[in-house]
C-alpha cells in the first residue's frame, strides 16, 4: 500500500511539473482555446435563427432558458475563460523571463502576424465586449428590454455606436483565432509538409467565418434591415443571453 501511495505521490508531481512546465502551460492554453472555439460554433448558430425570424430565435432561447444544466454550462464557460486568460498570461510572462531581449528585426517568413503581434490587445477588447455584452443581452444594463429577446437585440442593435463596437469586438474576435488556431496547432504538435500548410489556411479560414458570421448580425438588423419591434414580438422570455 505505502509503495501504491508513493506512486500516486511521484505521478502527480510529474503531472503538476509538466502543468508548471513552459510547454504544460501552453498546452493548457490551447485546449481551452479549442473548448471556447466549440462554444463560439454552437453560439454562432443559434444566433444566426435570428435571419429565420423572432418567433424561432425566441424559441431557441427559451430551450436554453428551461435546461437546468444551463447554470452549469454558464458557469463552466466562465472558469473556461478566465483559465485562458490567465494561462495566456502566465505563459506570456514565462516566455518573456526566458527570452528577456527582444528580437531586434521580424523578417521573412518566420515574421510574426498580425494576429500574433495584436493577442493582449484584441484579447482586452474581448474581455471589455463579453462584460458589456452579457451586462446589456443578459442583465439588462441600460434598460432596453423588450417584449421578447428578439425584440430586445434588436433595440441595441438600432444603436449605431452599439453596433458599430460589436462589429469591432468581433474583428478582434476573428484576428485573436487567426492566430490562436495556428498557435494550437504548433503547440499539439500538428506538422506536416503537405498538410500543415493546408490546416493553417484552414484556421485563418475559420477565423474570418467566425467574424463575418457574428458581424452580419449587427451590420443586418443595425444598419440594413429594420423590422418594427412590435412585430418581433412573442411570448415574453426572462433572461437569456446573445
Amino acid at each position: 500500500m505505502e509503495a501504491k501511495a508513493n506512486c500516486a505521490s511521484k505521478c502527480s508531481c510529474r503531472i503538476l511539473e509538466f502543468l508548471e512546465s513552459s510547454i504544460g502551460k501552453k498546452i493548457m492554453v490551447a485546449m481551452a482555446g479549442v473548448l471556447l472555439c466549440g462554444f463560439l460554433v454552437t453560439h454562432l448558430l443559434g444566433n444566426l435563427l435570428m435571419f429565420v425570424g423572432g418567433e424561432a430565435f425566441n424559441h431557441y432561447a427559451e430551450m436554453l432558458e428551461s435546461n437546468k444544466l444551463l447554470p452549469a454550462a454558464e458557469i463552466g464557460l466562465v472558469v473556461l475563460f478566465l483559465l485562458h486568460i490567465v494561462l495566456s498570461i502566465r505563459a506570456t510572462l514565462a516566455n518573456l523571463a526566458a527570452r528577456p531581449v527582444g528580437y531586434e528585426v521580424y523578417k521573412g517568413k518566420g515574421a510574426r502576424t498580425p494576429g500574433s503581434r495584436t493577442m493582449a490587445w484584441t484579447g482586452t477588447l474581448i474581455l471589455a465586449f463579453i462584460i458589456i455584452h452579457v451586462a446589456t443581452f443578459k442583465y439588462d444594463v441600460g434598460g432596453l428590454k423588450g417584449t421578447d429577446l428578439f425584440a430586445h437585440v434588436l433595440g441595441w442593435f438600432s444603436n449605431p455606436l452599439y453596433a458599430a463596437f460589436y462589429v469591432l469586438a468581433v474583428a478582434g474576435v476573428g484576428l485573436h483565432l487567426s492566430h490562436g488556431a495556428q498557435s494550437a496547432m504548433q503547440t499539439f504538435g500538428i506538422s506536416h509538409p503537405r498538410y500543415t500548410p493546408l490546416l493553417k489556411k484552414a484556421g485563418l479560414a475559420f477565423a474570418f467565418l467566425i467574424f463575418v458570421g457574428f458581424a452580419s448580425l449587427p451590420v443586418y438588423f443595425g444598419f440594413f434591415h429594420k423590422p418594427s419591434l412590435a412585430c418581433c414580438a412573442s411570448a415574453p422570455i426572462e433572461g437569456g443571453s446573445k
